[in-house]
């Protein structure tokens, strides 16, 4: 999704499923904690349902509607953590695993010599 629009001007926009049926609109944005990019929305699913969480990124805003390219079926079945809390990194965790989302490992830290033997000079 275009990472440079307002997360405030997402919330009321309608959202679709990825065959264009309408799921709901959005409640709220949900930040990453680190780079402050819009990655989560939460939609209303309807006037006494829940909401559920769709992930911003690989998500599209096409005329003013969030378009989310998942089944419907798959969208009410993500897990439900409520909103106004903060999403905790095991419950990001769940939700990128819910939509088969790749969730790369933390790249290793360089090998710096960890372990020589100070003043040993293994050279000779």
């Amino acid at each position: 999704m275009q990472t440079d629009i307002d997360p405030r001007n997402l919330i009321g926009r309608k959202a679709f499923d990825r065959n264009g049926n309408r799921i709901g609109t959005i409640d709220e944005v949900y930040l990453d904690d680190a780079t402050g990019v819009p990655e989560w929305a939460a939609i209303r699913t309807g006037l006494f349902s829940r909401d559920a969480f769709v992930p911003l990124e690989p998500s599209e805003l096409i005329d003013g509607g969030l378009h989310i390219p998942f089944e419907r079926a798959l969208i009410k079945d993500a897990p439900d953590f409520g909103v106004g809390r903060h999403l905790s990194p095991e419950q990001e965790l769940q939700l990128y695993h819910h939509y088969g989302l790749d969730t790369a490992p933390p790249a290793p830290l360089p090998d710096h010599d960890f372990g020589r033997l100070a003043g040993r000079d293994d050279s000779a």
